[in-house]
């Protein structure tokens, strides 16, 4: 009975087994699309790319006026003004000793005046004979002698007059003056100094203390730059400043290939002549296939972006960039315009991954302060 019992329970486990396996349902298979990823993608358009040119050097004054004495061998007595100093054009600078020169005005002032009473004597006596011509009183001899004496006497006058003026002059040259108004960048002359001709300028001026950059930049961009146009530059402090193209240079170098443009900048007492600066010139804009910065992504084999295909597969292309701006960059060579790329290349994707893409807004430029 016990043995009977027994097999009687292993029959009936066996048969729920069995019944239990054959209820038994395959797990439904998961479906790729449902699990791709979803990436933000954009298309690539041509788009204008704000503020991509760039260019350095030095900056200069706009004008600048050298100064030095007009008249040599006299000793310096005073210099008046210091570098820094902002002067008004006729102000002077630096004053020469005038005590040799006092005495050879007044020696010329007399000299002069006695010439000038002796060709008053000689132009009398030669107007008294003026009539006496053929009557035989005086001979035709004394007669144009007494009147080339007058003539030859009012040109020693006119002649002593000329050295009074030119001594008068020189003497009035003892003051050097700025010729024009503007900050003093460099003085290079000290009181007992002799003046000398030919030699270094005594002083610097740039003029109305205007400072511009001298940037240089290649042939193809000068033609993307105008006269006018607005650039901010940037000091090596860090601080920058707006300021307005006044020149393009007609002409390029044929050795660098660059050419100067020059930005006139607000005076203002951090920017020095002498310094360094870099411009970006805000209206600067070139056109042509882009992408968003954030879509690039660098390894080893190079800069490339992560494609999506029409089966919402990613692939991976090479490309090469160009000019930058405003979060954009040119796309020198890469995918043909209308295809669409991942956005973020942060984002950890390999080649045939299926993805999700969702179709972000058109990329704009940075929208530039002004």
């Amino acid at each position: 009975m016990t043995r009977s019992k027994a097999l009687l329970t292993v029959t009936v486990a066996a048969s729920l087994l069995a019944l239990a396996a054959c209820g038994k349902k395959e797990p439904p298979k998961k479906d790729p699309a449902a699990q791709a990823r979803a990436v933000r993608v954009v298309r690539v358009e041509a788009r204008p790319i704000t503020g991509a040119l760039t260019a350095s050097g030095s900056l200069i004054p706009r004008e600048e006026a050298a100064v030095a004495p007009e008249v040599t061998g006299y000793r310096v007595a005073r210099v008046l003004v210091e570098e820094g100093a902002y002067v008004r054009a006729g102000q002077t600078l630096a004053q020469l000793d005038g005590a040799l020169i006092s005495a050879q005005v007044e020696q010329q002032k007399a000299l002069a005046a006695q010439a000038a009473v002796q060709a008053e004597q000689a132009e009398r006596e030669a107007a008294r004979v003026k009539d006496l011509d053929g009557q035989g009183v005086l001979s035709d001899e004394a007669l144009d002698q007494r009147r080339f004496q007058a003539r030859a006497a009012r040109a020693t006058a006119n002649a002593q007059a000329a050295a009074y003026r030119d001594a008068t002059t020189r003497a009035g040259k003892l003051a050097v003056s700025a010729p024009v108004s503007g900050l003093v960048l460099e003085r290079t002359v000290r009181p007992g100094d002799l003046s000398a001709g030919g030699g270094t300028p005594w002083f610097r001026i740039a003029r109305d203390g205007q400072i511009e950059l001298a940037a240089e930049l290649t042939e193809d961009d000068l033609a993307r730059v105008r006269p006018g146009q607005r650039a901010t530059v940037t000091l090596p402090s860090g601080a920058s400043a707006v300021g307005h193209v006044r020149l393009v240079s007609p002409q390029v170098n044929t050795q660098s290939k660059l050419g100067i443009v020059r930005i006139l900048l607000p005076v203002r007492s951090d920017i020095r002549a002498g310094g360094y600066g870099r411009a970006q010139f805000d209206d600067a804009v070139g056109a042509g296939l882009s992408a968003p910065e954030t879509a690039i992504r660098y390894d080893a084999d190079g800069a490339s972006v992560m494609t999506v295909d029409a089966a919402n597969k990613v692939r991976r292309v090479a490309i090469t960039t160009g000019a930058r701006g405003g979060g954009m960059v040119a796309l020198v060579k890469g995918p043909p315009a209308g295809t669409r790329i991942v956005q973020n290349a942060a984002a950890f994707l390999l080649d045939g991954d299926l993805v999700k893409p969702v179709e972000a807004a058109a990329a704009k430029p940075a929208s530039k302060a002004r």
